[in-house]
């Protein structure tokens, strides 16, 4: 997707990671203070940084919290355009805030950054969520829980008028959006919900169990509340459908790319690489059984006993066991891991949603790096030819390698390089490419194993056709022909096409999908992006070979990557040939 510069080039190779002292500059200075106030407007962000000050807070989520970043961010810009670099830290520095601050306004400009209702990224979600990376080990800390389930209701309330607002700007929540999000709230309400199983805790501290119990209650009650309002208030002048538009589809993807992409050529190209994708299935399903087409060579790894896991500890111990593994093998040979970097926990999410994320680790690694899997209620049995390449993913050489890198170089990055920036192009991109990679390295030659890998794949680049197709309103392309599933080859995609063809896709359980499916519709932008940064991060490697010639080594090249922290792939790009 990008230019190949041949020029050969030289590179001086890395000091050991963590050992570099570079000091401060303006540029530092303007960027960790751009940081500072963005963590007191996000105090959610300040917890998942580790940073004192804010356990109890919550973002403004109404509009005086958009208008407040917004004017953050013009300040912030005026003072980038007028900043000269020191060094080429200082530049990727100014390149990676100007893009971001660029984007960001222009989303403002066009009220994208209005309050969302969505079934996993709104403040439905997120207002809960941020509960769980909360530390408990004290008794402080259990206060600090419920002083901020205390301010749950608050923050709902200005979400609501969040909603208002954006109702007002012709900018109103999608009617399927509104279902599941006030489904959702009513199951964080409910007596089997987050909040009783927090309030019900044997691990809390008797003196503050009374002082849980209360706020849970009130947050509870805030979260039924907020059920009621979508459904009453919200839902009668609901959009019917959730496509976005080519124009406004154009930001979103950049916003999450951190780099401007045509969406068309982004269509046609993934049409392609599904074609490519599904005859590389076949042949790994020659391997796994002679004759058998994919989904049946899928079937019979299913219905494997030594790959079946029963239950959600198994599948905790399991992926435990797999990423100590991983961790152990690629430190010191393939990727640079200093020691704090290698604690990583993987636990199961008390909800039941079907997400699976990470949570990285506080900035000076008391808090370890966290992989979490929500496992659905009617869900029991999990297959590991599936979800080895979702541990890679999630952990290392995954998200974890990535994030902690950054966090780790605090003798070059400033804070907001470190902590302060994440595009999802870049970061889950990396996770993606990184599960091609380990797949180059070995660790997917089992046949079953490289299938699962291939299905994430196959997922990640169908759910790039749906979601540029269905919100630009593009046709569906005759060329897939079987592999459409029932979507409709020449109309404009509707939801249901794009339900058709990812099922006949994508091997999930329907209760999965469904949350898939309606992620994509609900959040724009946000699930091509890792596919599509996949192929940029493949696309800067290429460009590093083609510059270095016989000089390229793979595992600086990664390290260099890494270091820059969580840049805009236009960012990455430029970085990478400084």
């Amino acid at each position: 997707m990008t230019h190949i510069d041949s020029t050969p080039q030289s590179r001086e190779p890395l000091a050991p990671l963590g050992t570099t002292h570079r000091s401060a500059t303006a540029v530092d200075t303007l960027a960790e203070t751009y940081f500072d106030h963005c963590m007191a407007l996000d105090p959610s962000a300040a917890t998942l940084n580790g940073i004192p000050g804010h356990e109890t807070d919550y973002p403004d989520y109404g509009p005086a919290g958009r208008a407040a970043a917004a004017e953050l961010a013009r300040t912030t810009l005026e003072l980038v355009e007028r900043a000269e670099p020191q060094d080429d830290v200082d530049r990727v520095t100014l390149h990676a805030l100007r893009d971001e601050l660029r984007l960001q306004l222009d989303r403002h400009e066009a009220n994208l950054d209005v309050s969302v209702v969505s079934n996993i990224a709104s403040p439905v979600q997120e207002i809960r969520q941020i509960l769980d990376a909360m530390p408990r080990d004290t008794e402080q800390e259990w206060k600090y829980i419920a002083g901020r389930m205390a301010n749950i209701p608050a923050a709902l309330e200005q979400y609501l008028e969040g909603l208002r607002e954006a109702v007002e700007l012709d900018r109103p929540p999608s009617a399927p959006q509104i279902v599941e999000a006030s489904q959702q709230a009513e199951q964080y309400a409910s007596d089997e919900g987050s909040f009783a199983v927090l309030t019900n805790d044997p691990t809390a501290p008797e003196g503050v169990r009374e002082e849980l119990r209360r706020a849970a209650d009130a947050a509870r009650e805030a979260y039924r509340a907020v059920a009621r309002a979508l459904r009453e208030e919200f839902a009668p002048g609901a959009r019917e459908s959730d496509a976005c538009g080519i124009d406004d589809y154009r930001l979103h993807l950049a916003s999450f790319l951190g780099a401007r992409l045509d969406p068309r050529e982004v269509y046609d190209w993934a049409v392609q690489q599904l074609l490519e994708l599904d005859a590389e299935q076949r042949r790994v399903a020659e391997q796994i059984q002679p004759g058998a087409s994919v989904p049946e060579a899928m079937a019979a790894l299913t219905a494997d006993p030594a790959r079946q896991l029963h239950s959600p500890e198994e599948l905790q111990a399991w992926m435990q066991r797999l990423s100590d593994a991983a961790l152990d093998t690629l430190a010191d040979t393939h990727f640079e891991i200093t020691e704090p970097m290698r604690e990583l926990e993987c636990r199961i999410a008390p909800t039941h949603d079907g997400v699976i994320y990470y949570t990285p680790p506080s900035g000076d690694f008391t808090r370890p790096g966290r992989m979490w899997w929500s496992v659905p209620e009617n869900v029991s049995q999990h297959a590991t030819w599936e979800e080895t390449t979702t541990v890679y993913h999630e952990g290392v050489p995954g998200h974890h390698l990535q994030i902690a890198t950054a966090l780790a170089n605090a003798g070059e990055l400033n804070r907001w390089r470190r902590m302060g920036i994440w595009v999802s192009g870049h970061g889950e991109g990396w996770a993606l490419y990184a599960e091609r990679l380990m797949a180059e390295l070995g660790f997917l030659d089992d046949p079953g194993d490289r299938m699962g890998m291939l299905d994430s794949q196959r997922l990640r680049t169908v759910r790039v056709i749906f979601d540029v197709g269905f919100h630009c309103g593009f046709e569906i392309p005759e060329v897939l022909g079987d592999l459409l599933g029932g979507a409709r080859a020449g109309e404009t995609w509707t939801s249901d096409d794009g339900w058709a063809f990812l099922r006949h896709n994508v091997v999930m359980a329907d209760s999965v999908l469904r949350f898939e499916w309606l992620r994509y519709m609900g959040w724009p932008g946000q699930a091509p992006s890792y596919r599509i940064g996949q192929q940029m991060w493949l696309d800067a490697r290429q460009q590093a070979m083609a510059r270095e010639g016989a000089d390229f080594d793979l595992r600086q090249f990664h390290a260099r990557a890494l270091r820059l922290g969580s840049v805009g792939l236009d960012t990455l790009s430029y970085a990478l040939a400084l």
